[in-house]
């Protein structure tokens, strides 16, 4: 379960990370008229960071795609090995949505 917990909080890291690396590069774009040596220097390492950060994220990214692909192939193996055990929890698992469903 922590795994889980793990690889979806990995996934949101990775959006969020997104997010702020396309914030940074429109507000770099949107400065660009700007002058001055110091400007220039701060642009100059935020656009390194930026690099950084992009070459980050599809290494994670690249990284989270095997695993999950891994996750599922175990998965695919487990309910071909179990299969009334695989029927039994997802049965489980639709008794519980369907009573906490109803309650509303």
């Amino acid at each position: 379960m922590k795994k889980v917990v793990d690889e979806i909080t990995k996934e949101q890291l990775i959006a969020d990370f997104r997010t702020v690396v396309a914030d940074a590069e429109a507000l770099l774009k949107a400065t660009a008229n700007q002058g001055g040596e110091e400007v220039a220097a701060v642009r100059a390492k935020a656009e390194e960071s930026l690099r950084v950060v992009k070459s980050w994220i599809a290494d994670e990214q690249v990284e989270l795609l095997v695993k999950t692909k891994e996750a599922a192939k175990a998965t695919d193996a487990y309910v071909h090995e179990n299969p009334w055990k695989a029927v039994g929890v997802a049965a489980g698992i639709g008794l519980v949505i369907g009573l906490l469903s109803g309650r509303r």
